[in-house]
């Protein structure tokens, strides 16, 4: 007999501002999320990284690899001369004109994991990308060599972005969009599982952001068909004046924070993921895809 899918609800963003790791933080003190993902790159990652070390009481928590908003945390010439990273319509011509450089991408992954260990006082539980990125051709392969070096005892679970295509047509929540992302990522998930980490087994969460329509609608969208461990992001936050010069949805954050907060029996669809006496996460292999 297979085993219950289990759903993992992941707030990206944690750090892009203060009040998206206060929304963030509400909620998952409440258990309505069970994952929480944070940008090491922004003004506010000390705070939040303090914010962190008391969250991984009640939900696992991880590093998301940015290199598509803001700066770096060091020189990459290759990518941004300017000092500012590219956007992901700029990353996408570089990933398909081939001019990326491996190894600058590697180095910067490199300080990004070494920023939010020396930060939080621990390795990620999971790992994935500002906008996929992680995923992209080219760019997964140093995402692989940077986690690699690590040399993790626990080896944290991956984000593959990509689901089946008749399931996202299936669940009929940004189709379209959905299955962009997909294709980008094709073979992501293999290429990860052989090199011996963990992946989520189904995606969703995928939104247009289109403010006419209620966010709660969309998360049964989110819900249906879900893989052995199903990860559902989010984006959850509170407005405050930065972050409308960041976002150009941002209310949309308010409005996913709201519906989370009021959605029925949220914390009893939700699968938070249990700690071993080591402090590292228990992903539970029969739930996992491993390949």
């Amino acid at each position: 007999m297979s085993a219950a899918p289990r759903v993992i609800l992941c707030a990206d963003d944690f750090s892009l501002t203060e009040g998206v790791s206060r929304g963030i933080t509400e909620l998952a003190l409440v258990k309505r999320l069970s994952a929480t993902s944070a940008l090491v790159t922004t003004r506010h990652w000390p705070a939040a990284a303090v914010q962190l070390r008391a969250l991984r009481e009640e939900i696992a928590v991880g590093l998301h690899v940015n290199l598509t908003l803001g700066r770096p945390l060091g020189p990459m010439p290759g990518l941004c001369p300017s000092g500012q990273l590219p956007s992901i319509g700029a990353m996408l011509r570089l990933v398909m004109s081939r001019r990326l450089l491996t190894a600058e991408l590697t180095a910067e992954i490199g300080r990004q994991l070494t920023a939010f260990e020396q930060a939080t006082g621990s390795s990620p539980d999971f790992i994935d990308g500002h906008q996929h990125v992680h995923a992209l051709p080219i760019v997964r392969a140093a995402f692989l060599t940077a986690i690699r070096e690590k040399n993790y005892l626990h080896r944290p679970l991956i984000r593959d972005p990509a689901d089946g295509a008749g399931i996202i047509i299936a669940r009929g929540a940004a189709v379209g969009k959905s299955l962009t992302i997909a294709a980008l990522s094709q073979g992501f998930g293999a290429f990860i599982r052989k090199a011996g980490f963990p992946t989520n087994d189904g995606f969703s969460g995928v939104s247009t952001f289109d403010r006419r329509k209620l966010y709660g609608l969309e998360m049964e969208r989110f819900l249906r068909a879900p893989g052995r461990l199903q990860l559902v992001m989010c984006h959850p936050g509170h407005v405050d004046a930065e972050l409308s010069t960041l976002d150009p949805v941002s209310d949309r954050r308010a409005q996913e924070f709201e519906a989370l907060m009021a959605y029925p029996d949220l914390p009893a669809r939700l699968w938070n993921p249990r700690r071993l006496p080591s402090g590292a996460i228990d992903w539970d292999s029969s739930a996992v895809a491993h390949g």
